[in-house]
């Protein structure tokens, strides 16, 4: 084997080892999967030497990161919260609201002796097929043919009142159904002992019925005038 004399050319001149990277590089990228985003966001050129990184500037870092993680877990323990309380609200305004049973009615019979006896309610004058509501929450304890009220729908009220609606041509519930004021109950009608469409309405408490007129005023419902007070959720300040 000969010796390669110094006059010929290097095959090997021009390349080169690429050098292995300085411990301290790998020092860095491990420190930086540690402290996240927070060195990420300065740069790649901005990134310092592991030996450059002052070990307390490291925990201030994890505990900016520990400390933004428990405001985000904070927020949405109180958005929860908020929507609980939403809920909450929304179910006891539903609750406490009363509205009529329908519109678009001619108020007719007043509750009082009529013909020599007690008209135990009220009578609204509708078209025969009108659609009638819940005056107020409720549980349905009968929706069917009731004698003279021809097909009718009860609803008992959590106060322990009820209400009576009579004379319906269908209904649209079912007996132990929970309904809500405004859920439909069924469509006027002249069924049972009627003399025309229109919904007879009835209030009963503790047995008794009661003049439907003030008893609803006091909750907001002036059936004469057709008026009615809607209760709605107070919007989030």
């Amino acid at each position: 084997m000969r010796q390669r004399l110094s006059s010929e050319p290097d095959r090997y001149r021009g390349r080169r080892r690429v050098p292995t990277p300085p411990r301290s590089r790998y020092a860095a990228v491990v420190t930086t999967a540690f402290v996240g985003a927070g060195i990420v966001a300065l740069g790649a050129n901005a990134l310092p030497d592991a030996k450059s990184v002052s070990p307390s500037a490291i925990d201030e870092l994890k505990q900016a990161s520990i400390t933004s993680q428990d405001v985000a877990s904070r927020a949405d323990s109180a958005d929860v919260a908020t929507r609980a309380d939403r809920g909450q609200s929304k179910a006891a305004t539903e609750q406490d609201t009363w509205l009529l049973p329908l519109h678009g009615y001619d108020f007719n019979a007043p509750y009082g002796v009529r013909w020599g006896k007690l008209h135990t309610g009220i009578d609204l004058v509708a078209p025969e097929g009108t659609p009638y509501t819940a005056i107020h929450s409720g549980k349905v304890t009968k929706a069917g043919w009731f004698g003279g009220y021809g097909y009718a729908v009860i609803v008992q009220h959590p106060d322990g009142s009820e209400t009576i609606y009579g004379h319906s041509s269908a209904v649209s519930v079912k007996e132990g159904q929970q309904v809500k004021a405004g859920d439909q109950l069924g469509l006027v009608g002249n069924t049972g002992h009627s003399y025309g469409s229109h919904l007879h309405l009835e209030i009963h408490v503790n047995g008794q019925p009661q003049d439907p007129v003030p008893w609803l005023m006091k909750r907001g419902v002036d059936i004469q005038m057709e008026i009615e007070t809607i209760y709605s959720e107070t919007p989030a300040s």
